[in-house]
């Protein structure tokens, strides 16, 4: 179902571009100062440090104001759909519910892919937020965002509910609501005063405006914690990269260097947790990936999403540690060359080698289920230019780390989708990248990055297509630990 220019068009551009300045704004407001710099990939335990709090404190869960507000996040984009914009899928009625709750109308539909791949999961956030900022856990809130899709797809639109929509609002809801509610805690410092304070909790509030709103109401805006409260922060490492430099793609199969332009890019990486702190607390570690830029198809590129269910430690000696961690991902990738939105649920193994004079190797691999795909498809179906599917999704990573100087690393990312809605076809989608990085000073890098995206499409009643999108990107990239 379509969402509205409340969250599209140019409203939805400038919401992408707001969440990328969150990213980079986050630096400054999650901590009073810098840190000596660590490698965001190691995995060593802080053995003399106190346990770091993952989950914010149980505390008072209201039902009451908690549906209220889902039903906010319903009512306030149909009104700014039926009575502002005056579109016509807002036009329901008693006749268009009563379709609506027939079972057998769902059907898929044809809307823009930025629409259905981050527009409706991001509206599942709210659903997701008004439950979570209210005092429910992860998995209480889980129901409330299956809840609040349903109603949206039944009651608000006059459009037949699609199946496409109910998962990526549900699922994609659930990680992104997640995601932004510990990052909204984890930027509000409730023991600083004047400006920053207030910045900080603006800053929060436009992260998961559901939580600012609670804080709102709780009286907590801007109030100041004392000393002895403040066993209860969130104490979670975070740790963030940003790149900006320039990058190329090649929209074909021609040579990268004799084809495209170099236009600038930016990329923001933020690592919020340990791997291995909290294993068995959901989104105890998230990891988020953002990248944007002039050059191309679409001001957004990235927007990724890792984020842990649940973990085992089955390290084998102090020099080899080996953790196993489930995760639910979020992938949105949009450029001038290849786009694919996904949501997924993987096995990982996450592996650390210490070796002698500071040598060390990281790996990781990871295999899981695919829920729901969309890869692109040239021949279109129904005016759509991508198709739906489920399927199987693996990676694997290898890197090295000289003395916190100099690092490489080798990524793959492959995935398989059998088409359930679209053109009878399956997919192969492959992903294989290799980053360089040497510190030049305390925390800044030079990096470059050459890979490549591969689409293997077979279809039954069209030609086969086989395209490789070389790229390489050149960046400086300033780290810090917060």
């Amino acid at each position: 179902m379509t969402l509205t220019g409340y969250y599209f068009t140019g409203q939805y551009s400038g919401r992408l571009r707001i969440i990328l300045l969150l990213l980079l704004l986050f630096t400054f407001f999650c901590s009073p100062h810098v840190r000596a710099q660590v490698n965001i990939f190691d995995l060593r335990k802080e053995k003399d440090t106190v346990t770091r709090f993952s989950d914010p404190p149980a505390k008072q869960k209201r039902f009451g104001r908690a549906a209220l507000e889902l039903g906010l996040a319903e009512i306030a984009p149909w009104t700014y759909d039926r009575y502002i914009v005056n579109v016509d899928y807002a036009r329901i009625s008693w006749k268009t519910t009563g379709h609506n709750l027939n079972p057998g109308s769902w059907t898929w539909d044809n809307d823009p892919f930025q629409t259905n791949q981050f527009g409706h999961p991001y509206h599942g956030s709210m659903f997701y937020s008004a439950f979570r900022s209210n005092g429910y856990s992860f998995w209480q809130s889980v129901p409330a965002t299956m809840v609040g899709s349903y109603l949206w797809e039944t009651f608000a639109e006059n459009q037949a509910p699609a199946p496409n929509d109910f998962i990526n609002t549900s699922f994609g809801g659930i990680v992104l609501g997640e995601m932004t509610f510990r990052l909204s805690n984890k930027i509000i410092n409730n023991h600083r005063r004047g400006f920053k304070r207030q910045a900080s909790e603006v800053l929060g509030f436009l992260v998961n405006p559901m939580n600012g709103l609670n804080r709102i109401i709780d009286g907590k805006w801007g109030k100041v914690v004392g000393m002895a409260d403040r066993s209860k922060d969130d104490s979670s490492k975070v740790s963030a990269e940003f790149d900006l430099g320039a990058r190329k793609f090649n929209s074909g199969n021609q040579g990268l260097l004799t084809h495209g332009r170099f236009g600038w890019f930016g990329r923001a990486k933020l690592l919020y947790g340990a791997s291995n702190e909290n294993l068995h607390t959901p989104f105890s570690n998230i990891s988020i990936t953002a990248e944007f830029g002039k050059d191309d198809s679409s001001a957004v590129n990235v927007i990724s999403v890792y984020g842990s269910l649940a973990g085992w430690d089955v390290s084998i000696s102090d020099s080899v540690e080996n953790l196993i961690i489930i995760s639910a991902n979020y992938d949105y990738i949009r450029n001038a060359a290849f786009f694919y939105g996904g949501q997924s649920v993987k096995a990982n193994l996450l592996s650390e080698f210490r070796l002698l004079n500071g040598f060390k190797v990281n790996t990781a691999v990871g295999a899981g289920l695919i829920i729901l795909g969309a890869a692109p498809d040239p021949y279109l179906y129904r005016g759509r230019n991508y198709d739906y599917g489920s399927g199987f999704a693996i990676n694997g990573r290898a890197g090295f780390n000289i003395g916190n100087r100099f690092y490489y690393s080798i990524n793959y990312r492959g995935s398989w989708l059998m088409t359930i809605n679209g053109n009878k076809s399956h997919y192969f989608l492959h992903t294989i990248t290799n980053e360089m990085s040497y510190r030049v000073l305390k925390d800044l890098s030079i990096s470059a990055e050459p890979g490549y995206f591969r689409l293997e499409g077979n279809y039954k009643n069209h030609p086969d297509v086989d395209k490789t999108y070389p790229y390489l990107r050149i960046s400086t990239r300033y780290r810090v630990n917060l």
